[in-house]
């Protein structure tokens, strides 16, 4: 089973840009079927699915954030990255990456001045 790790800043502010990188272990990120996702929690709301790219680097995005997002990968590292910008207190949430039925533990994220 493969083992996911997000990293990132735990603050950011409004306007600015947020990168996340989620580390891959046992199991390659261009293994057949492989499609690899950000997904984010706001306090005390649900599940919003934001982006993913696939074992071959097919990228799609969440509509409501598509002018605002970017995924990418490095197959060399074995990473995923999501970058968001001009963020606003309401992106403040847990973000998560999850591929191959397993997710990372989670890295809180604040947007706030």
């Amino acid at each position: 089973q493969v083992q996911l790790q997000e990293s990132g800043p735990g603050l950011v502010k409004p306007t600015q840009t947020l990168s996340l990188t989620c580390t891959v272990s046992g199991g390659s990120i261009t293994s057949n079927g492989g499609y690899w996702s950000w997904v984010r929690q706001p306090p005390g709301k649900g599940l919003e699915w934001m982006g993913r790219v696939d074992y071959v680097g097919r990228i799609s995005y969440s509509p409501a954030l598509k002018s605002r997002i970017a995924v990418s990968r490095d197959t060399t590292k074995n990473q995923f990255t999501l970058r968001l910008n001009d963020l606003t207190p309401a992106d403040t949430a847990t973000y998560y990456c999850t591929g191959l039925g397993s997710w990372g533990q989670g890295t809180q994220v604040t947007v706030s001045s």
